[in-house]
């Protein structure tokens, strides 16, 4: 098999190295990658985004199957254009990948199919700030419509809070046209926690239950950012609350799906909040997430290859997944200023050095670049640092051991990834 991988991160380099260990790929592409995948694939310095490029390499290549890392280019709909040509590809179409694509038509689309979701308000511009919060007294969430990287949703406070971040995002446009439409909706109180899945539009199969951590800074303080690190599985999704997640969210989604006619063969990405009332849904990706991506396969045991390639057939319900026992945990190292303005060209010294624990341990790369003095910076998230072991605890351990010994200029990273979880597993929260 002939597979080409889309994407330049961390996420992008662990389903590389997955695919890389299978018997049936006998030749692995990454466009564009970076210096850690170039170790494990041939990286071709295509964009992501560049769709009548990728397609055209694919063609010229052969390429027997693609999987679409990240979302800008499965909302822009490479994958229809893909399958027009008769390639096959994991991702949805375009018009499915409005689910991510489009904050107010995935809440439209949860209350449409009952999924249990937060109470909201679609709002379709500010109107020279004149909006008025007859329905928002206290806590909000106020989130960009469109793709925003992660980065565009506030927790606000208050009304004034509120009304400035919405000021900021619709008036000042600092995520351009993806804040051109917002959602504001109650701020619900849990546990999160996420579930991705394989879905091929007719069966699903959930992988294990994650947890991102998406503050920048420990006790999770500081602003959003993309994810700064993760673990699996997580043990607030206990078999029970599987159940429910299973009845009230899973299924749902299938019988939508099914009903609008999406064409979805990919990743679903249910990111939720764990209430007293039961699970209810945040949001929907429609891709792997990062950083969940980076602790969900190491626990893989099926070959990966043959799973997407049935997803991308729909072969989905007659293709075992099985998974191994074990934790995993995952720190993200960043260059420092993100998620705003930070530098680049940084050397990174130690990446053997962190290697001692042997297969313990993997260095993902996100935002990495080779040069003749070695690798360098080139992005906000830098590094991905995940251990695997049969204990949580035991994976926090060499994760961070690991961490300690990597070294750049400005390197930041929280120092309390998994730290809840674990004194929950202790019986201490």
């Amino acid at each position: 098999m002939r597979v080409l991988v889309i994407g330049s991160g961390a996420r992008e380099h662990a389903l590389v190295h997955a695919l890389a260990k299978s018997p049936q790929v006998k030749r692995l592409w990454c466009a564009p990658g970076n210096a850690g995948i170039a170790q494990e694939a041939e990286c071709v310095a295509l964009p992501a985004d560049n769709i009548r490029s990728l397609l055209a390499f694919a063609k010229d290549n052969k390429v027997d199957l693609t999987m679409v890392g990240p979302e800008a280019p499965l909302v822009d709909g490479l994958v229809d254009h893909f399958r027009n040509e008769g390639l096959r590809v994991v991702g949805p179409t375009k018009t499915s990948a409005r689910l991510e694509g489009s904050k107010s038509l995935a809440k439209d689309f949860m209350r449409k199919y009952g999924i249990p979701t937060a109470r909201y308000e679609v709002i379709p511009n500010l109107c020279k700030g004149t909006y008025q919060f007859t329905h928002w007294t206290g806590r909000s969430v106020v989130k960009a419509d469109g793709l925003a990287a992660g980065k565009g949703v506030k927790v606000c406070q208050t009304q004034v809070e509120a009304k400035d971040f919405l000021f900021q995002i619709m008036e000042k446009e600092i995520f351009g046209s993806a804040g051109s439409t917002a959602v504001i909706e109650e701020c619900l109180e849990g546990e999160e926690a996420t579930i991705m899945a394989f879905c091929d539009g007719k069966t699903l199969v959930p992988m294990p239950a994650s947890q991102d951590h998406k503050r920048l800074l420990d006790n999770d303080e500081g602003p959003n950012t993309g994810g700064m690190g993760a673990y699996a599985p997580a043990p607030v999704v206990s078999p029970e609350m599987n159940q429910q997640i299973d009845e009230l969210i899973f299924k749902p989604f299938m019988r939508g799906i099914a009903a609008e006619k999406y064409d979805y063969r990919g990743i679903i990405y249910f990111g939720l909040m764990l209430t007293h009332e039961g699970p209810k849904v945040l949001e929907f990706n429609v891709r792997f997430g990062d950083p969940e991506t980076q602790v969900v396969l190491p626990l893989l045991e099926s070959d990966l290859a043959d799973v997407l390639a049935a997803v991308a057939d729909q072969r989905l319900a007659e293709t075992p997944v099985r998974w191994k026992k074990g934790s995993t945990l995952c720190v993200v190292l960043a260059s420092s200023g993100y998620p705003a303005n930070y530098a680049k060209g940084k050397l990174i010294r130690g990446l053997s050095s962190a290697l001692v624990t042997g297969q313990k341990v993997k260095v993902y790369h996100a935002g990495t670049q080779a040069t003749s003095q070695g690798v360098v910076t080139s992005g906000g998230r830098v590094l991905g640092v995940t251990a695997v072991a049969e204990t949580l605890e035991k994976a926090r351990k060499y994760a961070y051991q690991a961490v300690e010994a990597i070294q750049f200029d400005g390197k930041i990273y929280r120092k309390d990834i998994g730290a809840k979880a674990l004194a929950l597993c202790r019986g201490t929260r």
